[in-house]
């Protein structure tokens, strides 16, 4: 099976929550809100992690989990808060972080996304993106839109969202709440764990090091950051990331222009000293940034 397929499937399958099997694997989830701030708060569940503002204005989420989830991520709202979801914004279109659109859509929330998420969750589309002919269904695609950036003045915060270069897939972004000093970067981070690249959704490593090195130069000591995946962050945890991407970039980058092929770099184990921190992920991450440096998709 082809690196390929395997990320395709993976995908594929994320978006696959509403099925039998994935909700009695989802019976004994629990959805924990985090407190950031008095508005801010970060909800743990399975899959990616999701941010919510809370106010006068109603509940503003980014992403939304899988779709089996979506009553417990009511309910976690509901303890924070008695305001409706008015918005959901997705960092990108990966299935466990927009699982819940379809729901959230069909019970009135607006969802919101760069425009490559809608073009990769739409069933008219996504056969020239990714090969397929069935998505999302139209419940769970973004109704707004926006190529480079957008501004929400919502529960007297200010909520920036904007699109980096292709890095995780092609249509990441990062939404911060700049009164709050808080971001959400969606899988753009994994917090003390090797990321996954998807290449195929036109992703690759030096687009995740430059959104890492975008939002540390707009952080201070003071800045909280919910990563897609691991537990909330600091400019310090990011970083550490930061400097993990470019010291396994320069390995790669070393040895394939030694010579060395995918395989042959993936068995000199260029992660070997790092795995005790990063974790055991390491070979698909090393073939995705081989990809990249070769100019793969």
């Amino acid at each position: 099976m082809s690196v390929k397929y395997l990320t395709l499937s993976f995908g594929f399958l994320a978006l696959a929550g509403a099925s039998v099997g994935a909700q009695s694997q989802m019976d004994d989830v629990e959805i924990e809100a985090q407190k950031i701030t008095d508005q801010i708060f970060m909800l743990e569940g399975r899959g990616g992690n999701i941010g919510l503002c809370i106010g006068d204005d109603g509940a503003f989420l980014v992403d939304d989990q899988f779709a089996p989830l979506t009553d417990k991520i009511r309910a976690a709202v509901a303890g924070v808060t008695d305001g409706e979801i008015r918005f959901v914004v997705n960092t990108h279109w990966h299935g466990d972080h927009t699982g819940g659109n379809e729901n959230l859509g069909q019970a009135g929330a607006l969802i919101v996304a760069h425009e490559n998420v809608r073009k990769r969750l739409d069933p008219a589309q996504f056969k020239e993106v990714m090969g397929r002919t069935q998505q999302a269904p139209p419940a769970a695609l973004p109704v707004v839109t926006f190529p480079n950036s957008l501004t929400f003045y919502w529960n007297d915060e200010k909520i920036d969202v904007f699109h980096l270069q292709p890095a995780h897939t092609d249509g990441d972004s990062v939404i911060h709440f700049t009164k709050a000093n808080v971001f959400h970067m969606g899988d753009l981070f994994f917090n003390g764990r090797y990321p996954f690249i998807d290449v195929d959704s036109g992703g690759g490593v030096e687009g995740v090091i430059a959104a890492a090195d975008r939002v540390l130069d707009m952080s201070d000591p003071s800045t909280r950051i919910i990563p897609g995946h691991g537990e909330l962050s600091g400019p310090e945890g990011l970083r550490a990331y930061r400097d993990m991407l470019v010291t396994v970039r320069e390995r790669v980058r070393n040895l394939k222009d030694g010579g060395k092929s995918e395989g042959e770099v993936v068995a000199a184990a260029p992660t070997q000293d790092l795995d005790g921190k990063w974790g055991d992920r390491s070979e698909r991450f090393v073939r995705a940034v081989y990809r990249t440096l070769a100019g793969r998709r």
